[in-house]
This record gives C-alpha cells, structure tokens and sequence, in this order.
C-alpha cells in the first residue's frame, strides 16, 4: 500500500513537467556531489553504499547510510571556481532517516566594466543550496525518500531565491545483487525572481539500475536522464548525421563500472553520452564524456576522488572525506 501511495505521487508530479519547456536557472544543482556518482558519468541514483553523498542524487539511497556520518567535500570546476558541501546523517528508529547537506559554489571575484570597458570595481557571484532529505524503509527490498531545497542565488546586484522537491524511490536485493530506482527531481519554483522574467528550476526524472553477478567484482550502472525531454531543441545536432536517431536517444544515458576487489576499495569509470557530445562539438577529443574515480572504505573513514570534465578548457576534481561519529 506504501509503494502505491509513493507511485501516484511520484506520477503526479512528473505529468505536469511535460507542459514545462525551455531553459533553465540554477544548474549548479546538476553539478554532483558524491565522488563516486561523479566518477560513473556523473549521475548515478542506485548505487547502494554506505555513503552519505549518494543521499543528494536519491533520497531513497539515505536508507544505506550509517548513523552519524559527518561528510565535507570539495570541488575544482572551471577557473577559480570552487565548490564546498557539508552532510550529516542521522538515523531516526529502525526506519527513518534524515539528511542534511549545505552548498556553495563561488565563482570567484570578476571585473565590473561600463559600456567603454573601463573597469569600476570588482564584484563576486555565488550559488548556495541548503537540502533536507528523509528517507523511510519500507521493508527489506524497498525505500521510498523526498527531500526539500532552498536555492539563494547572488550574481552582483542581483539575486533570485526558489525552492524545490525531490522524491525517490529504490528497490535493492541484496542477495541478486541488484538495484533499480526512480527519482524526479528539482520540481519547485522561484520565489524572488532576477528580473521580472520567470525561469525555470533545472527538473530533471531519471531511472537506474546497478547491478552485478553474485561474487563478481564488478558492478555496472545504466542511468537513463531526462525522462521528459524529447524535443529537438534539448539534443545535441550534428547536420547531415545518418545516426542521428541513435545520437538523440544515447544523449539521455549514462553508462558506469565499478571494480571492487575488495570491500576497502573500489574503481570506477563512466561515460555520459550528452557530455561527452556537447564536448566534442566544442572541440574536445580527448576524453570527452569520461569520468573515472575511486575511495578508500574503513572501518568510519572513507576518501573518494573523481575526475571530470565539464568544460573544455578545464577539468574538476571532486574530493569526499566521511567520518562515521
């Protein structure tokens, strides 16, 4: 009866995204914070680990993190651009478990110019994210999780607050070593705008599965993105292509493997196709759409790295550091 009740919601909040089209604000919520999903193409929404950062892609996910974990990251993106994130997680009962993450991306210090280009100051822009994710297991296959985000945006004189919701749902057996989950994500609105225009937030539904032979060391994950995105303006063009058909609907996969010879340590590589298009089409070849990563797992301490490119000019490292408490 619970999952039901969580299906028809979930159904209820993506039917109206297909009337919503056109491009988007606060795209650093894309930007991922788990080194791990980071190191599997990006996006990643059923890998099941002990690891709090998993919790900010599905809500559900928070249900395999352990009790008090304390977790601070770390992100280079393009230029002086830098991201820091905190998390704590907490266990409430034999069920229910809360998250709570803080962002702030800066972008750093950038000249203020008039019309001549005459340089009158400087002035600085940054996006913060505060997320409060629960997630409640419903038995010993299913979790269901939503979480709630306040966005506060300030680029100089100008600024924009919003909210927003997501709401997921995994099922994960154990013993197959198998796991597919659900999520929609970012449905909210603005509540003070940049100017009189309104933009929308960067919603996005998304399905996955993880999934790997019983005592195999390996671990693959097949995410499929934006769900309600088929039009032509979303996918990349390249005119004249006689597999462009294929091209659109590789756009919204995104592909990654786990080696986990041991439960101390693991390696991972994704491809995210979108990516790695719009990379090439601005003239990156080398690497475009990879990722790759690995962490260390003790007994409370855990180290993740990933390595990504979002830009052709530079690329991102991401850097977990997590202390069960």
């Amino acid at each position: 009866m619970k999952k039901n009740i969580i299906l028809l919601f979930l159904l209820s909040v993506i039917l109206p995204l297909h009337s919503q089209s056109g491009s988007s604000i606060f795209d650093f919520m894309k930007l991922p914070i788990s080194a791990h999903g980071s190191a599997l193409g990006g996006i990643n929404i059923s890998t099941i680990k002990d690891d709090a950062t998993l919790g900010f892609s599905n809500p559900a996910l928070l249900s395999s993190v352990s009790d008090k974990t304390l977790n601070l990251n770390y992100m280079s993106y393009f230029g002086d651009s830098k991201m820091l994130s905190a998390s704590f997680v907490k266990i409430i009962g034999e069920r229910h478990t809360i998250g709570l993450y803080l962002e702030n991306l800066n972008y750093g210090s950038m000249d203020e110019t008039d019309e001549q280009g005459t340089i009158l100051g400087e002035f600085s822009t940054k996006d913060m994210l505060f997320h409060a994710g629960y997630s409640y297991l419903l038995n010993d296959y299913w979790a269901g999780g939503a979480a709630i985000k306040f966005i506060d945006s300030q680029y100089a004189d100008y600024s924009s607050l919003a909210f927003a919701i997501d709401v997921g749902i995994n099922y994960y057996d154990e013993n197959k070593n198998f796991s597919a989950s659900f999520v929609v994500k970012n449905v909210g609105l603005q509540i003070k705008k940049f100017e009189d225009l309104h933009e929308n937030l960067p919603y996005d539904v998304e399905a996955g599965i993880t999934f790997g032979a019983t005592h195999s060391p390996l671990n693959f994950s097949i995410t499929m993105v934006d769900l309600t995105r088929w039009d032509d303006d979303y996918y990349y063009k390249e005119e004249d292509s006689k597999d462009s058909f294929s091209k659109k609907l590789l756009n919204h996969f995104v592909i990654g493997v786990d080696l986990i010879p041991t439960r101390q340590f693991y390696l991972s590589v994704g491809y995210n196709f979108l990516r790695g298009n719009e990379l090439k089409a601005a003239g990156s070849s080398h690497g475009a759409g990879f990722s790759f990563g690995g962490g260390l797992n003790l007994n409370k301490f855990k180290l993740d790295i990933s390595y990504s490119k979002y830009h052709v000019s530079s690329s991102s490292l991401l850097f977990n550091l997590s202390y069960v408490l």
